[in-house]
């Protein structure tokens, strides 16, 4: 009986010990501190780390868990229940041509394989890559060719989630998928922050931080500019597509680069952080008085009022036609979805100059200009 006792003794003691150190192996060392943004955190454990993002369209649930642990290291035992993602990132296929951009700020372009959606990458850098068939052209996002996949031995995928979408037969390759919901964040700075996750997946933390901080520093001093001015003119965005005007609502993304650029958007009470389809005659009678009218689009020739008013002759009647006080943007020629999501700076420059041009009078506009007659 004696005997017995003692075996169950040491029997759980052991059991116990293994408890303990999978619990103590679960206990970070450090957490990075994430400033702005509300869609990621990490957590640093001794030998693996723990990023996990947060469901943008629930945030008392995770959407993902990877347990980021390095290529050269044998994988931990005791960590929790995730996907592991060996970094350095290695063969990469980027879905879209933000991250590959991304990819490529971080001085990391040689490590992308594969690419869908081709035709809109115009970095230069990956324009040449896929040129050159360096970088395999994968087709379209939502049907990529999972064979040409396979054999350019794809190790991680790039992709950004969306609500109750999956990814159809790239999930049954057993390789990571990588959920970048940078583009859900509510916040220029928010989604900026991103860099730093990705600079720590590609092992560019260095120079992601970097990058990251001068952002940071630019923006801000950019809005505190802005900030003081005595007029704030009146602004709205886009144009009717179809039978709708998508229009960004008062929480949205573009809605607080129009505040911290020292205008008032005419839609800010327009719930919600997304677009909101709208009929024309809504629009028109919202912002019919609004001082500026910012469009974006993507065309061969420049677009010009009389362009515009061919387009849709009702356009005329809003008095930023009327007075001339259209700043258009043309994607087509300038990396406008390229640069911005992670240089901010950049676009707010550019917009504190379209509504303020007194504050930046030697500034010349990196993305948007004064359509012409």
């Amino acid at each position: 009986m004696k005997q017995f006792t003692c075996f169950l003794f040491v029997f759980w003691t052991a059991v116990s010990c293994t408890q303990s150190k999978k619990q103590a192996d679960n206990i970070p060392v450090s957490v990075d501190n994430i400033q702005y943004s509300k869609g990621y955190t990490i957590e640093r454990h001794s030998d693996y780390i723990v990023a996990e993002i947060h469901d943008p369209w629930d945030t008392t649930r995770i959407l993902q868990r990877y347990l980021l642990v390095d290529r050269n290291k044998d994988i931990p035992a005791g960590m929790p229940k995730g996907t592991v993602v060996r970094t350095p990132l290695r063969n990469i296929v980027v879905y879209n041509s933000v991250h590959s951009s991304i990819v490529e700020l971080l001085q990391a372009a040689g490590n992308i394989v594969g690419a869908c959606e081709s035709r809109y990458m115009d970095t230069p850098v990956i324009r040449e890559l896929l040129d050159k068939g360096v970088i395999a052209d994968l087709g379209e996002a939502t049907a990529p060719n999972i064979e040409k996949m396979v054999d350019i031995g794809a190790e991680v995928i790039l992709a950004s989630p969306f609500r109750n979408a999956g990814y159809g037969p790239a999930e049954k390759l057993g390789i990571p998928i990588l959920e970048c919901a940078d583009y859900m964040e509510a916040t220029p700075l928010g989604r900026a922050e991103w860099l730093r996750l990705y600079g720590l997946l590609l092992g560019r933390e260095e120079l992601a931080d970097s990058i990251f901080r001068a952002t940071e520093s630019n923006y801000l001093s950019l809005a505190k500019l802005a900030e003081g001015v005595e007029h704030r003119p009146t602004v709205f965005s886009e144009k009717r597509f179809g039978s709708s005007w998508h229009v960004p609502g008062g929480g949205s993304y573009m809605a607080h680069f129009f505040k911290d650029a020292g205008a008032d958007y005419m839609f800010a009470d327009l719930p919600g952080a997304g677009s909101t389809p709208l009929a024309f005659e809504t629009v028109l009678d919202k912002a019919i008085h609004a001082n500026i009218w910012l469009i974006k689009y993507n065309q061969s020739a420049d677009m010009t009022y009389t362009t515009l008013r061919t387009e849709y002759v009702p356009y005329e009647n809003f008095d930023a036609f009327k007075n001339k006080r259209v700043y258009a943007c043309n994607t087509a020629f300038v990396p406008y979805y390229e640069e911005f999501p992670m240089r901010p700076d950049y676009l707010l420059k550019d917009l504190v100059w379209v509504f303020h041009p007194e504050l930046l009078p030697d500034y010349t506009p990196r993305y948007y200009k004064k359509l012409t007659e």
